[in-house]
């Protein structure tokens, strides 16, 4: 009945049953779910409606999609059902180049935008590290950022309305030019939960007329986050304060030779754009403030190629560390930039204690830290000891005044973590929202909410 009425609406080319293609839709860059019951390909949001609509009536809750390469089980259709699947929502509808703005599908692939409105000398600015292939439409559900949002902003900033399918199916509106609540705010990093995004305004920025980089060696990560928290007190806010670790530098070196030291401790990625007649001063004062820092060395970056090598290497971070391990375990917390020393410790520390290899790669300038445990997944023990030092991880981060998710979200992953960050007040006024926009709980269930469900950080391969 359900594929049928499925095959009715979208047409059989856009409707997935077989074995092998419900396999590749129940998992995610996290870990494995179930099963859906059938995938859906739609290509307009009067199909999204429809989808929903024979999903409410066959009682199947609904996992919407974009690329799948979220960290944290947002995507994995954990209860079955349907996964609506955006690949096929993947164009610009609008491009208003004058009011700098744009109406995109969810489907569309976050660089693809940029690169879209490039030649009218404009960008699209958060820039996760997986803009080549993560969609608009994922980054609003994770209210998704990047090492450039130290300047520019997350999602949020620069998503201006959205058209949304609800729970029913019927279709609804938000901008943020309309008074009263802002529901568009609401929707951007609700991970799905309260409605089916199905298009978006976004707002676009226009290119600046030079940008610079620069990479300064310090002889450990205490010195750089020292160097970053002066920068920032100097009132000064580059559009991207990213470092490494040693362990990270090496591989990321060896993996894209862009030109990272790897004999120092820690080494600062610094990005600035602006006008260029204003350029040199700048770079002659962030110089002096990470050479009084205990800086090793400062090197600016003297050609376009240059400055793409490097953020080539930093981007691509995570996929160098296969030279380390087999397997790696990304973690995403969030501390105050004073608690950055403290917390990397901690980090050390923990992976220590279960003789795990970790390489740290974050967002300095917002204090995001995004830990990688290296460990291999054929081995039991090694897999309980990411699991436990991953959850540990958490704990410090909230010890320290953090939170538990800078920017991928709660999904499945993190959501008993929930109750050590919020109140039982708190998570019952949030699961109230959530009630008045989804009071099934049909739209991406067992996600951001706790439960009295263990988290499977790490899964075991079966044997």
């Amino acid at each position: 009945m359900l594929h049928e009425r499925l095959i009715d609406a979208l047409g059989a080319d856009a409707v997935k049953t077989a074995p092998e293609d419900l396999a590749v839709y129940s998992f995610d860059a996290y870990t494995a779910g179930r099963p859906p019951a059938a995938v859906v390909l739609p290509r307009t949001t009067h199909e999204v409606s429809a989808v929903v609509r024979i999903a409410r009536d066959c009682g199947e809750p609904i996992v919407p999609r974009g690329a799948g390469t979220g960290l944290c089980g947002g995507a994995v259709p954990v209860a079955g059902g349907l996964v609506i699947s955006f690949a096929r929502m993947n164009r610009v509808l609008e491009f208003d180049p004058v009011r700098r703005r744009a109406r995109v599908q969810p489907g569309l692939v976050n660089l693809d935008l940029s690169t879209h409105v490039a030649p009218s000398g404009l960008f699209y600015a958060p820039d996760p590290s997986s803009q080549k292939v993560s969609t608009i439409g994922g980054n609003i559900a994770t209210n998704a950022g990047g090492p450039h949002c130290l300047s520019y902003g997350t999602t949020i900033n620069h998503v201006l309305g959205l058209e949304v399918v609800d729970e029913r199916g019927e279709v609804f509106y938000t901008t943020i030019d309309d008074a009263g609540y802002d529901l568009t705010a609401a929707l951007v990093g609700s991970e799905g939960t309260l409605g089916i995004v199905t298009s978006a305004w976004v707002r676009l920025m226009r290119a600046p007329e030079a940008v610079r980089v620069w990479l300064a060696t310090f002889p450990d990560v205490d010195a750089a986050s020292d160097a970053v928290s002066a920068i920032i007190a100097a009132g000064m806010v580059p559009t991207a304060l990213e470092m490494m670790d040693r362990v990270a530098a090496q591989a990321v070196e060896a993996a894209f030779h862009a030109g990272y030291p790897t004999d120092c401790g820690a080494v600062l990625l610094i990005e600035t754009a602006g006008y260029d007649d204003d350029m040199d001063a700048c770079e002659s004062e962030l110089a002096r403030i990470v050479r009084e820092r205990g800086a090793l060395s400062w090197r600016a970056a003297r050609s376009q190629a240059e400055r793409d090598a490097l953020w080539a290497g930093r981007k691509g971070a995570a996929g160098a560390m296969g030279r380390i391990s087999p397997n790696y375990y990304l973690q995403d917390v969030c501390v105050r930039r004073s608690t950055l020393p403290k917390a990397l410790h901690a980090v050390e520390q923990i992976a220590h204690t279960y003789g795990l290899t970790v390489a740290n790669v974050f967002h300095a300038g917002d204090g995001n830290l995004h830990p990688m445990l290296c460990y291999d997944r054929r081995d039991a023990r090694a897999v309980q000891a990411v699991i436990e030092s991953g959850n540990e991880i958490l704990r410090a981060a909230i010890e320290l005044g953090g939170t538990v998710s800078g920017e991928h979200g709660i999904g499945f992953e993190k959501r008993d973590a929930m109750t050590a960050v919020y109140s039982t007040a708190d998570l019952a006024a949030m699961a109230r929202v959530r009630d008045v926009f989804d009071p099934a709980r049909a739209l991406n269930p067992e996600k951001i909410f706790p439960s009295g469900a263990s988290c499977p950080e790490v899964k075991a391969p079966s044997a």
